[in-house]
C-alpha cells in the first residue's frame, strides 16, 4: 500500500472552509446576507469542532519524532456513565524508595483534573475510586528477570504462561462484575454510550495498523463463541484394544486450539494413557483439516522464518510451532544446550562452542537452520548470554507435530511401531488408501476415548493482546468461520473425559448419542462421531467472510480490511474510525470485562510496559488499557483511558508515512495522546 502524500494532506477543517466558501455570492438585501451567513455558521461550525486542532502535546511530539499531523489518525470518545464505568480499577505506580512517598489515596486526591469541554484544571477527587498500588520497583524486577531470561519475552510468557505483576486479577474481575451487576439493578439505563468524540483527526483515512488489528477478531470470537468457549481435541482409535495393546491406528481430531502447549499435548497423551493404551501397534494420525490451506511461508512477510511471530497456524498447532533452546555455560569453552520440547527423531545439537562477545540477540547470533534431519548451530554462542533462552520457530507446523508427539508418547513410557502422520485429510475419507487386515480393519470406535478441552476464550484472548501472539491470533479468526454460532449444530460433542463441557457441547452430544442409539436400534452398523460431529472445516476466505458478516450487522462503519487475523501484513488496512466503534461497541457488551482484562496496563504490564519510562510523568500510567501495534513505518495504540475525572474514553492512533520511520521513535506521540486524555 502506498500512503498518500503528505503535500496532499492539507487541513480537513480549512478545506470543507474553502469548498463553502468558494460558493458564497453577494446578497443585495442584508437581511438575507445575514440568514444565509448564519446558516454556512451551522454548516460549517460542527465539522471544524469535530476535525479540532491537535492539542499542543500532541503536535509537540508530533514535532519531535520528525511528523507532520498528515502523518497520523486519532479518535477519541467519551463512553459510559461516570456513575456506571465498566473500566477496571485504576493502579497506581508508585515508588516506594522515597521515603516521604505519598499513598495511592493521596495522590489521586490531589492530582489535577482537566475538565474537557472547558480545558480548565481542578481538584475534584469526587469521581475517584480506589486505586490498586503496585511499586514501580516490583514491574522492574519482573521485566528485568524476563528480559535477563530471554530475548523474545512476549513468546516465553505466552508459553510458559509467567502471571503478570497485576495483583489478584482474577478476584478483580469478580469485583468488576458485581459491581456491573449491582448497577445494573439498580439502574437499568446507567451505561450511556456517547458517539461525540472529543478528539477526531482523519479518522476515515485507511491505515495500516500492525498488531492493533488484533482487537477485531478477539472481539468478534468473544461477542459470537461467548467468553467461556473451549476447544475440545478428540481421541478416536481404529482396531481393537487387548491389555494395553492397540492394534490399530490412534487418530487425533484436531479443534484449532490455539494453545496446546507442550505440557498440554504431554496431558493429553496422558490422558490416552490413563485409557488403557501403551503400546499401539499401528500409526498415530493427526488430522487437522479443521483448518483447510492456511500454511503460509514463514520468510514471506520479512524475510525472518525463525521467528516465532512468523509461525503458521494449523488446525493442531502444537507449542506455537516454537522450541525453546536454553544454554548452560560451562568452563571449557563450551556451552551445553537443552530444548524444550524435545523432538524425536530428529538431531539436536548437545553442545556450542562459546566466544567473548556481547550477547546482543542470541538467536541471530547462533544462526541456527532446520535442516531434514538435525538443527545447525552455525556460529559461536556469546559467552555473556549465560544461562539463557531463546526460541526458533519450526518452519512446519505439521512436522513439528508430528516430532513432539512422537518424543512425549515415548517419553511416558510407551511404544509406537508406526508413525506419526499429520495431514488435512480426515481419516475416514484416506483409509481406502491404507491396507488394513485382521484386528486393524475394525472401524473406528464410536465415541471418542479422550476429549480434551482447551483453556477457555477469556485465557486465550489474554495471550493474544497482552502479549501480541500473531499465531494464536489468527487461530482464533480462522475459528471465527469454524465455530460461529449459527454453525454449532455440527459443533463438536461432549466429552467422555472431560469435565463441563459447554452448552454448545452437550446438545450436540446429545443429538449425536440419539443418531448412534437409533443406528443401533435399526440393525445398522453405528457411525462413529468423528465422522459427522467433526468441526466445521474453515479456510481464511470463510472466515474473513464471516468476520465481514459480523461487522456490516452489527457496526455501521465499512468493515477493515483483513488478509489474516493478526495484523502481520501491508495490505490491511483499517480506519481509526472502524477501531473506535468496535471499540465502543465492545464497551456494552456482556463480555467487555474479558476483553478489557485482555489488554495491556499503560507503565505496568503487556507491550504497553514501557509507557511510563518514555512519559514518567503520564497521567495514563495504570490508567489506560492498550492494544499496541508495530511495523516498520507503523505505530498504533488503541484500547481504553479512564479520565481523571472518572470519565472513560475510546482512544485509538494510528501513525503511517511513506517516510523513513523508527516506529519505537514515533511512540511517545500516541502516549501524548493516552496522558492527554487521562487528564480529561
Amino acid at each position: 500500500m502506498r500512503y498518500p502524500s503528505k503535500r496532499r494532506h492539507c487541513s480537513t477543517a480549512a478545506t470543507k472552509i474553502t469548498t463553502l466558501c468558494r460558493h458564497l455570492r453577494p446578497l443585495n438585501q442584508p437581511n438575507k446576507r445575514l440568514s444565509r451567513l448564519a446558516l454556512l455558521a451551522a454548516v460549517v461550525v460542527a465539522p471544524i469542532h469535530a476535525q479540532a486542532v491537535l492539542p499542543a502535546a500532541i503536535q509537540q511530539a508530533l514535532a519531535r519524532a520528525d511528523l507532520t499531523e498528515a502523518d497520523i489518525s486519532i479518535v477519541i470518545t467519551p463512553v459510559g456513565d461516570k456513575a456506571a464505568s465498566r473500566l477496571p480499577t485504576p493502579i497506581q505506580v508508585i515508588d516506594s524508595d522515597e521515603p516521604d512517598s505519598q499513598t495511592a489515596a493521596t495522590i489521586v486526591a490531589e492530582h489535577p483534573v482537566t475538565n474537557a469541554s472547558t480545558d480548565t484544571i481542578s481538584s475534584d477527587p469526587s469521581h475517584q475510586s480506589a486505586l490498586v498500588t503496585i511499586e514501580q520497583r516490583t514491574i522492574e524486577k519482573h521485566e528485568q528477570k524476563i528480559h535477563a531470561y530471554t530475548d523474545d519475552p512476549y513468546t516465553y510468557q505466552s508459553v510458559e504462561s509467567i502471571p503478570t505483576v497485576i495483583p489478584d486479577e482474577s478476584q478483580h474481575t469478580l469485583t468488576q462484575n458485581a459491581k456491573a451487576q449491582d448497577t445494573a439493578s439498580n439502574n437499568k439505563a446507567s451505561i450511556k454510550i456517547s458517539f461525540s468524540p472529543l478528539l477526531d483527526h482523519q479518522s476515515d483515512i485507511p491505515r495500516t495498523p500492525a498488531s492493533t488489528m488484533k482487537l477485531v477478531p478477539s472481539f468478534i470470537a468473544l461477542d459470537t463463541l461467548g467468553a467461556d468457549f473451549v476447544w475440545y481435541t478428540r481421541v478416536y482409535h481404529t482396531g481393537i484394544v487387548i491389555g494395553n495393546r492397540l492394534h490399530g491406528d490412534l487418530i487425533i481430531q484436531g479443534s484449532g486450539d490455539p494453545k496446546m502447549t507442550h505440557e498440554r499435548l504431554k496431558q493429553l497423551l496422558y490422558k490416552v494413557q490413563a485409557s488403557g493404551i501403551r503400546h499401539i501397534d499401528g500409526d498415530i494420525i493427526i488430522d487437522s483439516a479443521v483448518f483447510n490451506n492456511v500454511s503460509k511461508d514463514p520468510a514471506a512477510f520479512d524475510n525472518s522464518p525463525l521467528r516465532p511471530y512468523n509461525a503458521s497456524p494449523d488446525g493442531f498447532l502444537v507449542n506455537f510451532s516454537t522450541i525453546g533452546i536454553k544454554t548452560y555455560p560451562q568452563d571449557n569453552g563450551q556451552a551445553s544446550v537443552t530444548y524444550k520440547p524435545r523432538l524425536a527423531n530428529y538431531q539436536l545439537p548437545a553442545t556450542i562452542n562459546t566466544r567473548a562477545a556481547s550477547c546482543g540477540q542470541a538467536s541471530y547470533s547462533l544462526a541456527p537452520q532446520w535442516q531434514n534431519t538435525q538443527l545447525v548451530l552455525n556460529a559461536s554462542l556469546p559467552e555473556s548470554c549465560g544461562e539463557h533462552v531463546f526460541y526458533v520457530a519450526y518452519p512446519n507446523a505439521k512436522e513439528f507435530a508430528a516430532h513432539v508427539i512422537a518424543a512425549k508418547w515415548q517419553a511416558l513410557g510407551n511404544t509406537l511401531s508406526g508413525q506419526v502422520i499429520s495431514q488435512e485429510t480426515p481419516y475416514y475419507m484416506s483409509k481406502a488408501t491404507k491396507r488394513a487386515h485382521g484386528l486393524t480393519a475394525i472401524a473406528m470406535s464410536p465415541l471418542p476415548m479422550v476429549s480434551y478441552p482447551s483453556l477457555n476464550l477469556t485465557e486465550q484472548i489474554h495471550d493474544i493482546n497482552h502479549f501480541s501472539n500473531n499465531v494464536m491470533a489468527e487461530q482464533v479468526a480462522l475459528s471465527i468461520g469454524a465455530y460461529h454460532k449459527e454453525r454449532l449444530t455440527h459443533s463438536i460433542p461432549a466429552s467422555t473425559t472431560a469435565t463441563s463441557p459447554s452448552s454448545h457441547e452437550a446438545s450436540t452430544s446429545n443429538e449425536a448419542n440419539n443418531k448412534v442409539t437409533a443406528d443401533k436400534s435399526n440393525g445398522k452398523k453405528a457411525d462413529s462421531l468423528y465422522q459427522f460431529g467433526k468441526p466445521t472445516t474453515t479456510d481464511y476466505p470463510t472466515a474473513l467472510q464471516t468476520i465481514n458478516q459480523w461487522w456490516q450487522t452489527n457496526l455501521s462503519t465499512p468493515p477493515p480490511h483483513l488478509t489474516n487475523g493478526s495484523g502481520l501484513c501491508r495490505e490491511c488496512t483499517i480506519t481509526a474510525a472502524n477501531l473506535s466503534e468496535l471499540l465502543t461497541y465492545a464497551y456494552s457488551r456482556p463480555n467487555f470485562d474479558a476483553y478489557v482484562d485482555s489488554l495491556g496496563v499503560a507503565g505496568v504490564s503487556g507491550t504497553i510496559a514501557a509507557h511510563s519510562d518514555r512519559l514518567p510523568e503520564s497521567a495514563a500510567t495504570g490508567r489506560a488499557w492498550i492494544k499496541t501495534g508495530t511495523l516498520n513505518n507503523v505505530t498504533s495504540m488503541a484500547g481504553y483511558v479512564k479520565g481523571l475525572s472518572g470519565q472513560d474514553y475510546v482512544v485509538v492512533g494510528i501513525i503511517n508515512t511513506d517516510q523513513a520511520l523508527n516506529p519505537y521513535a514515533a511512540r511517545p506521540v500516541l502516549d501524548a495522546m493516552l496522558d492527554w486524555t487521562a487528564q480529561r
